[in-house]
């Protein structure tokens, strides 16, 4: 199994732990101390080691900041946590506001003496957000202080989990569509463009995909952690331990990048600083440890190159994304024709749910890991936007409930992720509602026609209007940036009421809309789509994007009240539900192709 169900969070540690930090934040004469939830590399999901924020106050979320006073403290999460973190922390030792700049602003003038010092580990901050906080605090007569070694790792102690070090593999070109040549050059012209002398790259991610290597140093997410240095001419120089590299990995650098120890890393950048060299930070990504080393004239704001040329997959990543999905429908359909046979009975848990589904994808001998860990709720547990299922948490699939399933896959050529809402027994009439509104949310934005140019905020409120005609929203974005082989999250688009990146042709995103009813159920139906070449309209002055949907599963037709879909949305879901029988059907065996015809029978 890649993933388990063990809770390691403890609110009942939360007390002890806060008496550990603040005597830290004594001695270190900070009056509140910022405990994010990213690590080194800004990421959003890190590993064992860079649990701060879960050690400290018992949150597991993917994203939070906790802001540690004397006396008071308060966790901020985004509208995904806001029922997880009042679960998994102690509200008589937390507030919960909701994470934005304005609410961590206010809680941190209303709690900060007068002349009050904020503590941060500068590597754990990004540019951008330091310097946010510096030019709203330092005219109030606040100021912000780096703390060189971090105070939770001080408490923390011993227990600390060792940073991981696995071995990294070649994403081989047949995978990659590109070599790590040809990446790295157009890096460098960019540089070149823009007058610059050499960019650091921070981002996992981003050197994953630039220098065609995979890792395992984070569950479900093949990077590897390290920090490049790419020159405007001349050889990268990659911070990775030349004892996680074999040979053949040493023969796929050599070309383009020197291998150096982590350890090098500060001795660069003040070759870099002394030499007065143009160098490019991404302030939105970079830690702001990268910024004090440069010096104020040392480094110039820019984007991070690969984002962009990461997300815009090439042919041979579209190709292999299709594949990836034609397979992961083929393993979905085997475990919904199981979960109909078994759930029924009562014979199903959550976590039972979460096992065969990684066994049927495991039977295509192609899984290299999960996404991310299955988000498995069943009846009230659906209602939580990210629950992660515990052996503490686990709950029985019950007759007259629904089951909410988002999973995904990684494969050598592509990376997936799907959410099925799935009615146990017979639904109620509020149910098909609520389902077929999120339904009608997920066919606008699938069908949706756009011009060149649009961006993801242009397109979300496509996915809320049958919703907001209700009276009803979700709190999370439609839709997030999908990478090939590589992160489920990929920025730099989204779907969403932050999306400001324009949408380009082989981009994917998620169209997940969802409805959640706290206590009871949750309902989210999650399709993955590429952008496609704008295309001439008859008629028409301009030329129209519109979408691929990748991801080939059925959707529940019995939780659809057909009166609520106009003939449009019908035509699309029975014609969807046609295209899925005919991609995955001929890999079925007999049974299961029996249920999947059944399930995709059309409507109406």
């Amino acid at each position: 199994m890649f993933q388990t169900f063990d809770n390691e969070a403890n609110p009942s540690l939360a007390a002890d732990r806060l008496k550990l930090v603040r005597a830290l934040m004594a001695k270190a004469g900070v009056d509140v101390l910022l405990v994010p939830r990213a690590d080194e590399y800004q990421g959003e999901y890190v590993p064992p080691c860079a649990e701060r924020l879960k050690w400290l106050t018992g949150f597991s979320g993917s994203a939070g900041l906790a802001a540690i006073g004397v006396k008071t403290a308060a966790v901020f999460v985004d509208g995904r946590y806001r029922v997880q973190v009042r679960a998994e922390c102690d509200d008589k030792l937390f507030d919960f506001p909701p994470i934005s700049q304005e609410k961590v602003v206010g809680w941190l003038v209303e709690t900060l003496p007068k002349g009050g010092v904020v503590g941060f580990d500068p590597w754990l901050h990004t540019i951008a957000s330091i310097e946010r906080l510096k030019r709203v605090l330092g005219p109030k007569g606040f100021s912000l202080k780096p703390v060189s070694r971090n105070l939770v790792d001080k408490a923390w102690g011993k227990d600390r989990p060792s940073p991981p070090a696995n071995p990294v593999d070649v994403h081989e070109k047949r995978y990659a569509g590109r070599t790590s040549e040809e990446k790295l050059q157009e890096i460098q012209e960019r540089l070149k463009q823009d007058g610059q002398d050499a960019v650091v790259l921070t981002m996992p991610d981003s050197i994953a995909w630039a220098f065609n290597i995979r890792g395992s140093d984070i569950s479900h997410n093949p990077v590897v952690l390290a920090y490049a240095i790419v020159p405007v001419k001349g050889k990268a120089d990659l911070f990775l331990s030349p004892k996680r590299a074999s040979k053949e990995l040493k023969a796929h650098l050599a070309p383009v990048a020197r291998l150096r120890e982590p350890g090098q890393l500060a001795e660069r950048m003040a070759v870099l600083k002394d030499g007065n060299k143009r160098v490019r930070l991404d302030p939105a990504g970079a830690a702001f440890w990268f910024a004090r080393k440069l010096g104020k004239k040392g480094w110039v704001a820019g984007t991070d190159p690969c984002l962009l040329l990461k997300a815009v997959k090439n042919a041979t990543e579209i190709s292999g994304t299709r594949r990836a999905h034609q397979r992961d429908g083929v393993a979905l359909a085997r475990f919904l024709a199981w979960l109909d046979r078994e759930a029924p009975g009562g014979g199903v848990d959550e976590i039972a749910a979460v096992k065969r589904l990684e066994e049927e994808r495991a039977q295509t001998q192609a899984l290299r890991e999960i996404s991310f860990d299955t988000i498995s709720g069943a009846g009230p547990n659906g209602a939580i936007v990210h629950y992660r299922v515990s052996d503490k948490t686990n709950r029985p699939l019950k007759s007259g409930e629904l089951f909410l399933i988002d999973s995904g896959a990684q494969y050598r050529d592509g990376t997936t992720d799907v959410t099925r809402t799935i009615a146990i027994g017979t639904p109620t009439d509020a149910m098909r509602r609520h389902f077929t509104l999120v339904l009608k949310g997920n066919i606008a934005v699938d069908t949706a026609v756009f011009p060149e140019g649009t961006r993801g905020v242009d397109l979300d409120p496509f996915a809320r209007r049958a919703l907001w005609t209700a009276g009803l929203d979700y709190d999370h974005g439609t839709g997030h940036g999908v990478g090939s082989y590589l992160s489920v999250h990929e920025g730099p688009q989204s779907i969403s009421r932050a999306g400001m990146v324009v949408l380009q042709p082989g981009m994917i995103c998620s169209n997940e809309p969802g409805y959640y009813k706290e206590g009871s159920y949750g309902i989210r139906i999650e399709n993955l789509v590429l952008v496609q070449p704008g295309k001439a309209v008859d008629d028409g002055e301009r030329k129209m994007m519109s979408f691929e949907t990748l991801t080939l599963a059925p959707i529940d037709r019995r939780l659809v009240d057909e009166k609520l879909l106009s003939a449009e949305e019908l035509a699309w879901l029975n014609d969807y539900h046609a295209r899925v029988r005919d991609e995955i059907g001929p890999d079925l065996d007999g049974e299961t192709r029996k249920w999947l015809d059944a399930a995709t029978a059309p409507i109406g």
